[in-house]
């Protein structure tokens, strides 16, 4: 496939207290009123994200049309998995409402931080969000100690589909400490409840240590993933992969079809790719450099 990058969209003026910096990662949603909503996360002058959105038309996205005046979802209390910020992951249509996944952050000590996913619910359309509870939905498990994190949710019916990522272990790249992990595969009869362990769907290779936010559409064929891999000699680039059942996986990364730009706002790194197809049109969302910092901006599918 080919992509051909069409600018970038949004990047916070840094006017308001809550969101003076990032716009990460993109997650499109098109509103009943025919606005595509892409939620995002953006952080506090230290770094602590809260969820906000920035409308756009869906038919020419570079055009905004709104952006977030307050926090559609808080930090959590303090003490809590979530207290140090909110990262959208996924957005799961269910009857009349909405289900978030959200990674929550809380600092660590001798870590420098846990990531465990949580869940919010909307029952307005997504103009707001509350919790469904004040703990993680993938809490710290014995097979899966400190990162269960990056989820993105399917519904199969009766069935919730989850590929996330999850590790017990850090790694120093360059003086300082990384979280290593790899993707993993869950299902759930409720979206809310799920087992402790998932299976691992794709490991890393090589000098790779984690692998970003997955996005996963499918066809009558097969199952197709957009993913961000970092490694210890570069920041994220984007991934590509086919399954024929969405568990075991085939990596054709030179496939992505999309790479850094020469210069500029996304020539350092490109992650957290999400995809929206509009009047036989194809966009895809992602972040540049600084895993968000640099805001987020948009290319359009050329060739298949």
């Amino acid at each position: 496939m080919k992509w051909h990058k069409r600018g970038r969209i949004y990047v916070p003026e840094g006017k308001q207290a809550w969101a003076r910096w990032y716009a990460f990662p993109p997650i499109p949603h098109l509103r009943a009123d025919g606005v595509l909503r892409i939620y995002v996360a953006f952080c506090d002058e230290h770094i602590v994200g809260r969820l906000g959105y920035v409308d756009v038309d869906p038919a020419d996205p570079s055009r905004v049309l709104a952006v977030a005046p307050k926090p559609l979802l808080e930090i959590g209390d303090p003490g809590t998995f979530d207290e140090n910020g909110v990262l959208p992951l996924s957005l799961v249509p269910v009857d009349d409402r909405l289900y978030l996944y959200y990674t929550g952050y809380q600092l660590g000590m001798k870590v420098r931080y846990y990531q465990y996913a949580g869940l919010a619910v909307s029952f307005d359309g997504g103009e707001s969000f509350r919790r469904v509870k004040r703990v993680p939905i993938l809490d710290r498990t014995d097979a899966e100690l400190l990162n269960r994190t990056s989820t993105f949710v399917l519904r199969d019916g009766d069935t919730y589909r989850m590929w996330y990522v999850a590790g017990s272990e850090w790694t120093t790249v360059d003086g300082k400490e990384l979280p290593v992990y790899n993707l993993r595969y869950l299902e759930s009869s409720d979206g809310i409840n799920w087992p402790d362990e998932g299976r691992i769907c794709m490991d890393l290779v090589g000098d790779e240590h984690a692998f970003g936010r997955p996005w996963i559409t499918r066809n009558d064929a097969s199952y197709q993933m957009f993913y961000s891999v970092r490694t210890r000699v570069q920041g994220y680039r984007l991934g590509y992969a086919e399954s024929p059942d969405g568990i075991d996986w085939e990596r054709k990364d030179n496939q992505v079809g999309i790479d850094v730009s020469e210069s500029g706002w996304d020539s350092e790194m490109i992650a957290y790719a999400s995809t929206f197809t509009h009047n036989d049109i194809t966009w895809m969302f992602y972040n540049g450099n600084g895993l968000g910092q640099t805001g987020f901006g948009y290319a359009e599918l050329i060739d298949v």
